[in-house]
């Protein structure tokens, strides 16, 4: 197994605020990682500290074995960010024209090849979105628009995926759906790192989970951090684990 995310003693300070303090973890192939923790506790700092959108101010980080200061294959990261819903509908693109610019990272100044086309039809699919394909990502739904980026995520070929709370104003059916989706592209090789507000969902989903609140309170498999006392003391509240069934 190699690891995707290496994080070694990283520390981030917006000015005075300590914002992630002396934090160590790795994210290895295959791995569905929730990052948890209450609001302001360091969670998207964090995750725009491993996708090299923030750098350190002390420690080392490593993107597929590679410094995240040199990395450049920045077509094996789909990056959803949490405005994605709320403000990505401004977009005067089809989906199918948002899904292809997945592509622009392999072909560069070319034109898309035929095969590129195939690989965005392929991600439209994969999604479940092929009916919207040529409605303007603008006038989508928050969770349609979500699958959007996820397809052109994958049109890109990602190789690791990292969303910041994706639900975010997603009804509970979609949001259903979706995670159903995150869980097949899981299984397909694809590894996730997920941000999510809702404990529950990510204890359920995700294999592996990283607690942080500006310190890491733990990394291990879901088991070990339910039983552990982690949720409470990063909460600072007696905090409880609510499995979703459905």
């Amino acid at each position: 197994m190699s690891s995707v995310v290496d994080i070694q003693n990283v520390s981030f300070a917006y000015g005075e605020q300590t914002a992630v303090d002396d934090v160590s973890l790795t994210i290895e192939e295959g791995d569905f990682l929730g990052l948890i923790g209450p609001n302001g506790s360091g969670k998207t700092t964090l995750l725009h500290l491993m996708l090299g959108l923030l750098s350190p101010d002390s420690g080392s980080i490593e993107l597929f074995g590679q410094s995240v200061d040199s990395f450049d294959q920045g077509e094996r990261i789909g990056y959803v960010s949490q405005q994605a819903t709320s403000r990505g509908g401004t977009m005067p693109v089809t989906v199918r024209e948002c899904v292809r610019m997945g592509r622009f990272a392999h072909v560069g100044h070319s034109r898309l090849t035929d095969e590129d086309r195939r690989i965005a039809e392929e991600a439209l699919e994969t999604v479940d979105i092929m009916n919207l394909a040529d409605r303007r990502v603008n006038q989508l739904s928050g969770g349609q628009r979500q699958r959007a980026y996820i397809a052109r995520a994958l049109a890109s070929e990602a190789d690791l995926l990292a969303l910041d709370e994706p639900t975010v104003g997603v009804d509970a059916d979609s949001r259903d759906a979706f995670y159903q989706l995150l869980d097949s592209l899981n299984n397909a090789g694809i590894t996730i790192v997920l941000i999510e507000h809702d404990i529950g969902v990510v204890t359920d989903r995700a294999n592996r989970i990283a607690c942080i609140n500006t310190e890491l309170y733990h990394h291990g498999d879901t088991e070990s951090f339910v039983e552990s006392d982690a949720l409470s003391e990063a909460y600072g509240t007696t905090g409880t684990v609510v499995h979703h069934h459905h």
